[in-house]
């Protein structure tokens, strides 16, 4: 895995290369913010941690998620975030599928300073990816995107990073059993 995570792209150059919503990948990450608590807690936790996420440009929620996450890794000195497109990267995809079946993406995976796989997240927070398998599918795309883009509006990032967090924590308390 250390091959594929250091060919990987570190999210400024990622951001260099996105042709679909642009402005939007560039205004979530110029927005995006951390919380100095999230920062303090996620800085006290051992280890050095590599970030793996597997991302494509059109994605709603990967233009949502991966800037809150590439701005949460930039602040800590023991995780580094890559990026790595989905499409061309099926075997890690379909090595993380959502609900066993779906190519879901972002996925972000965890790897310990041995790259041994610690842990994945994604593809969105789990109350909003509850909504959209329960209520969001019985509505058509365009408002049930619309929906979407209004919960990481209003949210600022604040489930998105409290699961990553959480994702760190586990690592953290599964390498000290």
């Amino acid at each position: 895995m250390r091959n594929r995570f250091e060919s990987a792209l570190p999210f400024p150059d990622y951001l260099e290369t996105v042709q679909k919503n642009e402005a939007l990948w560039r205004g979530v990450y110029q927005r995006a913010r951390v919380p100095d608590a999230v920062v303090n807690e996620a800085r006290a936790l051992p280890g050095t941690w590599h970030l793996l996420a597997l991302s494509e440009d059109w994605c709603g929620d990967a233009v949502n998620i991966l800037p809150v996450v590439a701005r949460f890794a930039q602040a800590l000195p023991n995780v580094e975030l890559r990026v790595l497109l989905r499409d061309e990267n099926l075997d890690i995809m379909d090595a993380h599928l959502t609900n066993g079946r779906s190519r879901s993406i972002p996925v972000f995976i965890l790897y310990d300073k041995d790259f041994r796989k610690r842990g994945w997240w994604g593809p969105r927070p789990s109350g909003l990816q509850k909504w959209v398998m329960e209520e969001g599918m019985k509505m058509e795309s365009e408002p049930r995107y619309a929906e979407t883009r209004r919960f990481y509006a209003r949210d600022k990032g604040k489930a998105i990073l409290a699961e990553v967090l959480e994702l760190l924590r586990s690592a953290v308390n599964d390498q000290s059993d």
